[in-house]
């Protein structure tokens, strides 16, 4: 079972899937707004206070304004892609953070039904030393991989059922004089 879920052409080798969290379009507009309130200041003040108070406020408002902006449109989106050797996991549109897992290090591939933000401390690429690493985008369904050693990495996509039957197929030993 090869397929994937943006309608396009079945590819026999590769599966893709992408989750989207469309409240991170607010968070980049607000840090889009505090970019522009900065480069105002800087611009086109009329500050009675001093320089100081004034360098401070810029800086502040356009360092605010660029971490919540690239921050957040860095969590907009991810890709998953697995492929017959490894997955890769792609955030954001330049596509960083990225991971690559080997399937060869991958022990068991688990369905999670409700993966939350507040699980994991809130949306973006997480690691808790209790629960292991995590690329959370939105609310909902999501996949578990449990790595041989030990580790275990979570990401919530879409058709995340399908992603772990891709997988657990691959995992799977193949019967002598089948080819892959």
């Amino acid at each position: 079972m090869r397929h994937r879920p943006d309608g396009n052409a079945p590819h026999s080798d590769v599966w893709t899937g992408r989750a989207t969290n469309r409240v991170q379009w607010l968070l980049a507009l607000i840090g889009a707004a505090c970019l522009a309130l900065g480069i105002t200041l800087a611009v086109d003040s009329a500050w009675d206070s001093g320089i100081a108070p004034l360098t401070m406020a810029v800086v502040g408002c356009i360092a605010a304004g660029l971490l919540v902006l690239f921050g957040t449109l860095a969590f907009v989106h991810v890709a998953l892609r697995v492929d017959e050797e490894c997955l890769e996991v792609r955030c954001g549109h330049i596509g960083l953070p990225r991971r690559r897992i080997p399937l060869a290090h991958v022990a068991v591939a688990e369905f999670a039904p409700h993966v939350t933000p507040r699980h994991w401390g809130g949306w973006g690429y997480r690691w808790r030393p209790e629960k292991g690493t995590a690329v959370v985008v939105r609310r909902g369904e999501g996949l578990i991989l449990r790595l041989w050693d030990g580790h275990t990495f979570t990401v919530t996509v879409d058709d995340a059922e399908a992603a772990v039957q891709v997988i657990k197929d691959r995992l799977s030993p193949k019967p002598a004089g089948q080819t892959p």
